[in-house]
């Protein structure tokens, strides 16, 4: 069948293996000293090696290849999956594949606490559109921002992102799984350039894939020319801070 399928130009490779944690499939080993992919069933062609290879020696091509094997994948890379110390917490269960889609659960308290029922839980939220396909890159909420980039689950996964996150800022979200990354690098360099944007704060989860939002701001950052402060926050499956 023909599919989509990562391609590693050995030239360009020097074997620093950075792109071997971020394969949740574990089909990427070092042969001879370079990068290779070892089997073409345990490539789900996502690319999310591609944002971790410093010298771009990562693409996704199109071309004949055996279909994706989950369970092949998951027998293979068995312990990454399931005992990578992601931090979930006791009482879970887990199901194959790649790290965010896994499914996964998880106790949770029933009703809130006494505390959590009388605090404040106004929302932060001071724009519309917050989707980065639908915000104008001149959008007057842009002028002079501290601008927030959020992967599509963090606020779901992390219980106080309005009062912790967004407070102040204005939103972007997006998923760069589900969505074309080359597009979210060109979107947000246009808007670094476009719009005198004052710090920028990227909250993301801890899978591998959420890694490419991480990407498209860092390489729109420096298509942009801009020296914008960036922060980084990582957020775990289980709703912590990593």
């Amino acid at each position: 069948m023909k599919r989509k399928i990562v391609e590693i130009d050995r030239e360009k490779c020097n074997g620093c293996g950075l792109c071997i944690p971020s394969c949740a499939e574990g089909t990427i080993r070092i042969v001879n000293g370079k990068a290779a992919l070892v089997a073409d069933n345990l490539c789900d062609g996502l690319g999310a090696c591609l944002v971790e290879c410093p010298r771009n020696a990562i693409r996704i091509i199109e071309r004949e290849a055996e279909a994706f094997d989950e369970h092949a994948a998951e027998e293979t890379h068995g312990a990454m999956a399931v005992g990578s110390g992601v931090g979930i917490q006791p009482a879970v269960h887990q199901a194959g594949g790649c790290p965010d889609s896994r499914i996964m659960t998880r106790k949770c308290a029933a009703v809130p606490d006494e505390k959590e029922q009388y605090a404040s839980r106004n929302s932060r939220l001071a724009q519309w559109p917050i989707q980065l396909r639908l915000v104008p890159v001149g959008a007057p909420f842009l002028e002079n921002a501290d601008l927030l980039i959020a992967a599509d689950c963090s606020p779901f996964a992390y219980a106080d992102f309005h009062r912790d996150f967004l407070a102040g800022k204005a939103l972007v979200v997006g998923c760069p799984k589900l969505d074309d990354n080359r597009y979210y690098t060109e979107k947000l360099a246009d808007i670094f350039q476009k719009s005198p944007i004052r710090s920028v704060t990227l909250v993301r989860m801890e899978v591998p894939c959420c890694g490419g939002i991480e990407a498209a701001a860092k390489r729109a950052l420096v298509a942009a020319e801009r020296n914008i402060p960036l922060k980084v926050v990582t957020v775990g499956m289980d709703g912590t801070i990593r």
